[in-house]
């Protein structure tokens, strides 16, 4: 094993330490627990949102902290679910008197976690809404959920709702929000490699040369099929139809087109797949109005991607557009 670290047990105070270091206008860190908060959080009269999960999906959800999107995040160790306490104390860090929704990608620990967060919350008088991502088309349940995975819609989500937060909107509508969000986006995934966690120090799976995994989680799940490696527009044929026909989504649809790298695919890739992408939906009569491509929702250096697709409407448009000054995602500013 090959890392840029110092020791396997402090690489996510020391990537925090770096956060803290490199992005002081954005955002503060607070250690014991490990809390990533917007700079000027609390805002006062504005829903606070916040998200988590384990390490080593950055930019996902730290480098997503800042105006327009996250008011705070709650990184984990290393594919670990934080812990009660770190998200209430985002709770409590971005509670600006307007309320707070917790976005819980659907992984067992998460929920749990983020549910026993919400109740200590509501005994202190904070008003609390979870939203669940659960937009994973590839298998029903996995090894650490009960139902789907919540995987690429997430980031969609923490940007339209993060968006709908700014706008000042109340607590109820910004949850609405962020429930049309997952209710309107799919993903599949698809891996070449295997990742390698710092602490385990080999491979999490075995996947030969020849070979790829369909359906891949984001912490190296199985997914629902592996074959041999295939040209990348039968790739995306697979995939995308896995995804377009579970809404589905129809001829005369506009979506956001969302194709994510694991963190170990360069982008020349990453773009030969959205080429392909979006010659399988022009044939289906599927417009795409916005698109998002790179690392965004990675896993450590695994080889590999995802596609997304998000159906649009007028609103999701305009919230998706919308200003952002985060780490690892700005515009308009």
């Amino acid at each position: 094993m090959k890392k840029l670290i110092n020791k396997a047990e402090d690489v996510v105070r020391e990537e925090l330490q770096g956060v803290a270091a490199a992005h002081p206008d954005l955002v503060r860190v607070q250690f014991d627990p490990h809390v990533v908060i917007r700079a000027d959080a609390p805002v006062q009269g504005k829903v606070g949102l916040i998200s988590g999960g384990g390490s080593g999906h950055e930019p996902m959800h730290g480098g997503f902290v800042g105006m327009g999107m996250l008011d705070a995040a709650c990184p984990g160790e290393v594919f670990t679910s934080p812990t009660p306490d770190q998200m209430f104390e985002a709770t409590k860090a971005v509670n600006g008197g307007a309320g707070v929704v917790h976005i819980v990608k659907n992984y067992t620990g998460d929920v749990m976690n983020f549910e026993m967060a919400a109740d200590l919350a509501r005994a202190e008088g904070v008003e609390v809404e979870s939203v669940l991502v659960d937009d994973d088309v590839a298998v029903q349940d996995s090894l650490y959920t009960a139902g789907r995975r919540g995987v690429g819609t997430t980031v969609l989500m923490e940007k339209i709702a993060g968006a709908a937060a700014e706008e000042k909107r109340p607590l109820a509508d910004v949850a609405a929000v962020a429930r049309k969000v997952n209710d309107f986006g799919r993903t599949m995934g698809m891996a070449l490699t295997s990742c390698t966690v710092p602490a385990a120090g080999k491979p999490t799976f075995d996947l030969p040369e020849d070979e790829m995994e369909i359906g891949i989680g984001i912490h190296g799940e199985p997914g629902r099929e592996r074959m041999k490696v295939k040209p990348v527009a039968e790739i995306v044929e697979m995939m995308s139809v896995a995804v377009v026909e579970d809404i589905p989504f129809a001829s005369g649809d506009k979506v956001l087109a969302f194709v994510n790298g694991m963190g170990g695919t360069p982008l020349i890739e990453l773009y030969v797949v959205y080429n392909e992408v979006n010659k399988f939906l022009q044939a289906r009569g599927i417009e795409i109005v916005r698109n998002l491509i790179g690392n965004y929702i990675t896993s450590l250096e695994m080889q590999g991607m995802s596609i997304t697709l998000l159906k649009m409407d007028d609103d999701l448009l305009k919230l998706w557009d919308a200003p952002v000054k985060t780490a690892g995602m700005r515009w308009g500013v």
